[in-house]
C-alpha cells in the first residue's frame, strides 16, 4: 500500500516516500490518550489533517514532525512532571510502536540498542549510535538534517523513552551513570523532576546522550521473545530497504554534501562521484525534480548557517569555513544573497528573540 503523505516545507504531496520522511505510528494515539493528551488539538496546533493518527504508514517531513512535537508539549501544558516523564510512564507493552516492540523483543539492552539504531529512520529523523566497552553503554542520538535543530521535548523524551524501555523490559529501577543533551532543563522544577527520574542530574551535552553501566546493558529482558521478533522482522528490514530506494536525486545531493563539507569537497564531480553517477546524469535527475545542484547547495548552506548562527557562538569565519567558503567575505555576501541581511543582524535578532523568550518564562518575583 502507498504511503500517505502529509505536505510540508519541501515536501509535495503525493511524492513517494523517502529518507527525509518518517512514520506516523497509530501507537502515538493510544499513548497521548493515556497520558490525557487530546490528539485532535494537537493536530489542530500542528496545522496537520485530523484523520492523520487513523491513516496507514502516514509519513510525514522532519519539519513537520517536530511540529507535531511541539504541538504535544504545547497541548500536554504545565504538570506536575515534564511532558516527556508524563508519556514515558504510561508507555505499556500494548503501546505497538515498532521502537517499543524492536526493543521488547531483545534479550538485554545491548541488543536492544543495536536493534533501534539500525531501524531507528523508521521512526524518526535521526540516527542511534551506540559504544561499547568493558565498564559502560553510551547512546548518542544524532539527527539526520543538522540544519533543522529538533525541539527540546523530543530529545528529552528519547532519552526518557531509552530507560523507561529498559526499565519496562527488566522490571527493575535502572538508573544510568550519565544522561544529557543540548539543552537540559532550566527551571528547578524540571530539572528536579529529570533528576527524579533518571536517578542523576541532567547535563550539557553537544547531541542527546545516555550512559548505561555495562551490568544494567546486560540485564536480561524478561520480555525476549525471538519467535515473535522472527516473525516481524522481515517486514521491518524491507520497510527500510524501501525508504532508501525510495531516495529523491535531490535527497541523496544532500546527504553527499552534508557529507563533504567538513572536508570542502563541494564540487559536483565530487558529488558524483561519491553518488556513482555522471555530472550530466545528475543535472538531469535534478532538473526533473524541479531543483539543480547549486539550489540544493545553497539550500544547505543557508539552513547551516541560520542554525550555526542561532546555537553557538563561532564567529562569521569559522562558520565561513564550515561552509566551505574560501573566505569570510564570500560567505557573508552569499548570506545577504540568501536573506537580504548579514549574519551579523540575524545573530543579533536571534539574541534578542532568546532574550525576550527567556523574559517570559521567569517567574514573577
Amino acid at each position: 500500500m502507498q504511503d500517505d503523505q502529509v505536505s510540508g516545507p519541501g515536501l509535495a504531496k503525493g511524492r513517494p516516500a523517502h529518507a527525509g520522511t518518517f512514520a506516523i505510528w497509530p501507537g502515538w494515539l493510544l499513548l497521548m490518550h493515556d497520558a490525557g493528551v487530546n490528539a485532535a488539538n494537537v493536530l489542530r496546533r500542528a496545522q496537520l489533517p485530523g484523520d492523520l493518527f487513523g491513516r496507514t504508514s502516514t509519513r510525514l517531513d522532519s519539519k513537520t514532525y517536530f511540529k507535531l512535537w511541539a504541538a504535544i508539549e504545547a497541548e500536554a501544558g504545565p504538570g506536575q512532571d515534564p511532558v516527556p516523564l508524563q508519556l514515558a510512564r504510561r508507555m505499556s507493552s500494548d503501546w505497538f510502536e515498532p521502537e517499543l516492540f524492536v526493543a521488547l523483543c531483545s534479550d538485554d539492552m545491548n541488543g536492544a540498542l543495536a536493534r533501534l539504531a539500525k531501524y531507528k529512520r523508521l521512526a524518526g529523523p535521526m540516527a542511534l549510535h551506540i559504544e561499547r566497552s568493558e565498564r559502560r553503554t553510551t547512546a548518542t542520538l544524532e539527527f539526520l538534517d543538522r540544519a533543522l535543530p529538533p525541539p527540546p521535548v523530543l530529545m528529552a523524551f528519547k532519552l526518557v523513552f531509552l530507560l523507561q524501555l529498559a526499565r519496562l523490559a527488566t522490571r527493575s529501577t535502572m538508573h544510568p551513570v550519565r544522561v544529557g543533551w543540548p539543552q537540559p532543563p532550566q527551571s528547578a522544577s524540571e530539572a528536579r523532576a529529570y533528576a527524579d527520574y533518571f536517578g542523576v542530574s541532567v547535563e550539557r551535552a553537544s547531541m542527546p546522550t545516555l550512559v548505561l553501566s555495562a551490568e544494567d546493558a546486560q540485564r536480561p529482558f524478561l520480555t525476549a521473545n525471538h519467535g515473535m521478533w522472527s516473525f516481524f522482522e522481515p517486514a521491518l528490514r524491507q520497510r527500510l530497504e524501501d525508504l532508501n530506494k525510495h531516495s529523491t536525486t535531490a535527497d541523496r545531493v544532500r546527504s553527499a554534501l552534508l557529507e563533504a563539507l567538513p572536508a570542502g569537497e563541494l564540487s559536483m564531480q565530487a558529488v558524483c562521484r561519491e553518488l556513482g553517477v555522471s555530472s550530466r546524469t545528475l543535472q538531469r535527475r535534478l532538473q526533473e525534480e524541479g531543483s539543480s545542484f547549486q539550489q540544493t547547495l545553497d539550500s544547505l548552506r543557508k539552513a547551516l548557517a541560520h542554525h550555526y548562527l542561532q546555537n553557538s557562538l563561532m564567529s562569521g569565519a569559522e562558520i565561513a569555513f564550515l561552509l566551505g567558503f574560501e573566505d569570510p567575505n564570500s560567505f557573508i555576501r552569499a548570506f545577504q544573497g540568501w536573506t537580504g541581511s548579514t549574519p551579523h543582524a540575524v545573530r543579533s535578532a536571534y539574541a534578542v528573540s532568546k532574550g525576550s523568550s527567556d523574559e517570559a518564562r521567569v517567574p514573577p518575583g
